[in-house]
């Protein structure tokens, strides 16, 4: 039995274990919320291209990042390093997100929204070949919406990414609520 006395200090923080302990279900829920996501859409884009009218190859980017942009992306070399430079940004995130202890919207809503970017961006180095045969690389998008088409993807990267945005921005990035 311990007795405090004036001089003795209290150390502050988790309780010994405890903060160990987070970090491993952190990284479980990181993973496998983002594999959750990568084969749902790839489940979804291999159905499509087989089932849906209108499925298509989308070889460059979108509206956000512009005809220019889009245009890098479609051509082989350009596209292919370009593919290589978003690889090590989203394994940068990823790792960023999973090593330390984040409250638990930013880490469900950021592993969700990274897991959308994963999912297109391993359609575009190759997964392609087993979702969308005898196609051109790039990734498939069969969901309409006015004149563009989309995946499940990219429906995962428009809504937790404000999401994740709102988490951060309320409760912080190394909070550890």
């Amino acid at each position: 039995m311990s007795i405090l006395t004036q001089g003795t200090g209290v150390a502050t923080g988790p309780a010994p274990g405890r903060a160990a302990a987070g970090k491993p279900r952190q990284r479980l829920i990181v993973l496998t919320a983002v594999a959750a996501v990568v084969v749902l859409d790839q489940a979804m884009k291999w159905w499509a291209w087989r089932h849906v009218p209108g499925a298509r190859i989308n070889a460059g980017g979108d509206v956000l990042v512009g005809p220019t942009i889009g245009k890098w992306y479609a051509e082989p070399v350009t596209g292919s390093l370009l593919d290589l430079l978003d690889f090590g940004l989203l394994g940068t995130a990823l790792f960023l997100l999973a090593r330390r202890r984040r409250p638990v919207a930013v880490v469900v809503s950021g592993a969700l929204m990274l897991g959308g970017w994963g999912s297109d961006l391993i359609d575009r180095l190759g997964l392609h070949y087993w979702t969308a045969p005898d196609s051109v690389r790039g990734v498939v998008d069969f969901i309409p919406a006015g004149a563009f088409r989309y995946n499940v993807a990219d429906l995962f990267i428009a809504g937790a990414t404000p999401l994740f945005l709102l988490a951060v921005g309320f409760l912080g990035w190394d909070s550890t609520r």
